[in-house]
C-alpha cells in the first residue's frame, strides 16, 4: 500500500507540474486542485483502494456529490470535479486537454540584491517551515509590489531599507482592497522579521509595521432549530452497521457540540462510563475539554460498539465502511456524514451551511435561548474565555435582553429638588 501511495503524489505531483509549466496555470490554483487531490488521495486509504484510475474518480465523486451534477453543483463543488477529471486525463494519457493560459503580463521577476534576499526567504519558507505551494506562491505575489516599489524609488540594497521607505509602501496600497492589502502587510512583516534573524538587517523593521485592521461585519454562522435537530436525528437509517456509526457521530456532534476534528479522533481510552463523561484535549485548542456523557448518546455509542464497529485493535471509536476498516484520516469523513444526513433529512438548507459545525452553533444558540448563562456554554463549548463564546455565537440583542436588569422607578419629589431647577 505504502508503495501505491508513493505512485498516487507521484501521479499529483506530474500532473500539478503539467499544468503549471505546460499550460501556465498559477501556483495558486495548482495548489487548490492539489487540496482536492490529496482528499481523493485520502478516500483510497480510507477504502483500501491501491491504484487510481477512472472507476475510482467516479466512486469519490458520487460519495461527495450523491448523484447530483452540473447546476445542482456549487461552484467550489464544480472545481472538484474538474480537477479531479483533470488527474484522470493525465493518468490515463499523460497530458491534459486544456486552452494554454496566457503568461503574466506582469511575471514574478526578482533580480538584485532584494530580489535575491526574497528568494532566499521563499526558499528558507519551503525548506525549514515545509509551508505549501500555494502558501508560498502567495509570499511571493504579496512581496512582488513592495519589491517593484523599492525598484521605483531606486533602492537597490537591503541596507538601504528603512521603516521611512517601509510605511511609505504601505500608504501607497490600494485600500479598497482589503483582503490583498492585509496579506501583503502580513509577508512584508515576515520578510522583514526573516532578515532580521538572518543578520541582514540591524533592526527589526518587523515590529515597526502596523497591523491592518478591517472592521466589518462578521459573517452569521447557520443554525437550526430545535424541531429541525430533532427531525435530522430521527432521520439517520440506524438498521445498518454503517447507519448506527453515523447516527452516533450526529448525537455527537448535535448534543455534545464536538467539533468534527475531535469526534474523528475519538478514542476509547477517552470514554468514561464509570463517570459517565467524555475528557478529550481538543484538537483545535489543545485544551482539555471534560462533558457528561449523556444517557442518548451514550447508548448511541453502544449501540455502535456492539453491533456495527468491525473488529479492529485500533484505539480510535470511528472506523471507515470498508476494508481495512482504519480510523478516520481526516475529519472531512464526519462533515460529510452529517451532510449527508441533512441532505436525506428533507430540511431547508438552501443558503445555509450544514456540516457539524452548523449542529455546534446550533446548540450554543438553543442554550443561549433557554436562557444558560454564558460561563457555561463557555465551559461545554470548551473556549478559553467567555468572549471567545460570545464573539463565536454572534451573541445578538435578543440574547442581550435577558441580561438587562429592570430600571427601578424614581420617585416624583427627585426632579423637585431644589425647585427643580436641574430638570426643567
Amino acid at each position: 500500500m505504502n508503495e501505491q501511495i508513493k505512485e498516487f503524489n507521484e501521479l499529483m505531483a506530474e500532473a500539478g507540474d503539467y499544468l503549471q509549466s505546460r499550460l501556465h496555470y498559477s501556483g495558486y490554483s495548482v495548489g487548490a486542485y492539489r487540496k482536492g487531490w490529496v482528499r481523493i488521495g485520502q478516500f483510497m486509504v480510507s477504502n483500501g483502494i491501491g491504484r487510481y484510475g477512472p472507476e475510482v474518480q467516479k466512486r469519490f465523486l458520487d460519495r461527495e456529490f450523491e448523484g447530483r451534477k452540473g447546476r445542482k453543483l456549487s461552484k467550489q463543488e464544480r472545481f472538484l470535479a474538474n480537477g479531479t477529471g483533470k488527474l484522470t486525463e493525465f493518468q490515463q494519457t499523460s497530458k491534459i486537454d486544456a486552452p494554454v493560459r496566457p503568461k503574466s503580463k506582469y511575471p514574478m521577476v526578482f533580480k538584485g540584491d532584494i530580489g535575491k534576499a526574497i528568494m532566499a526567504f521563499i526558499e528558507y519558507k519551503r525548506s525549514e517551515k515545509r509551508l505549501s505551494n500555494i502558501r508560498l506562491h502567495c509570499h511571493q505575489r504579496n512581496l512582488l509590489p513592495f519589491y517593484r516599489y523599492c525598484n521605483e524609488q531606486n533602492i537597490d540594497g537591503i541596507d538601504d531599507i528603512d521603516m521611512a521607505i517601509i510605511l511609505q509602501y504601505i500608504g501607497k496600497l490600494d485600500y479598497k482592497k482589503k483582503t490583498p492589502i492585509r496579506l501583503r502587510i502580513s509577508s512584508l512583516r515576515s520578510f522583514m522579521k526573516h532578515l532580521f534573524e538572518q543578520r541582514f538587517l540591524a533592526v527589526d523593521h518587523s515590529l515597526g509595521i502596523p497591523t491592518y485592521r478591517s472592521v466589518s461585519q462578521p459573517k452569521l454562522p447557520s443554525t437550526y432549530s430545535k424541531r429541525e435537530i430533532e427531525k435530522l436525528i430521527l432521520s439517520v437509517e440506524r438498521s445498518s452497521a454503517i447507519g448506527k456509526r453515523n447516527y452516533a457521530i450526529v448525537m455527537l456532534a448535535a448534543r455534545l457540540g464536538l467539533r468534527a476534528s475531535d469526534i474523528s479522533r475519538l478514542k476509547f481510552t477517552e470514554l468514561h462510563w464509570d463517570t459517565s463523561t467524555i475528557a478529550i484535549e481538543q484538537v483545535k485548542t489543545g485544551r482539555e475539554l471534560i462533558l457528561p456523557l449523556l444517557p442518548n448518546v451514550g447508548n448511541a455509542l453502544i449501540d455502535y460498539l456492539k453491533h456495527g464497529r468491525p473488529e479492529s485493535e485500533e484505539p480510535f471509536v470511528f472506523l471507515s465502511e470498508k476494508p481495512p476498516y482504519g480510523r478516520f484520516t481526516t475529519s472531512n469523513v464526519v462533515t460529510h456524514v452529517v451532510q449527508r444526513a441533512f441532505r436525506k433529512s428533507g430540511i431547508d438548507i438552501q443558503n445555509r451551511r450544514f456540516g457539524a459545525h452548523s449542529l455546534r452553533h446550533s446548540l450554543g444558540s438553543r442554550m443561549l435561548e433557554e436562557s444558560t448563562v454564558l460561563p457555561v456554554i463557555t465551559e461545554v463549548f470548551g473556549h478559553k474565555s467567555t468572549e471567545s463564546t460570545r464573539y463565536y455565537l454572534r451573541i445578538d440583542l435578543r440574547s442581550m435582553r435577558q441580561c438587562m436588569l429592570e430600571v427601578p422607578p424614581v420617585p416624583t419629589d427627585f426632579y423637585l429638588q431644589k425647585g427643580g431647577v436641574f430638570y426643567g
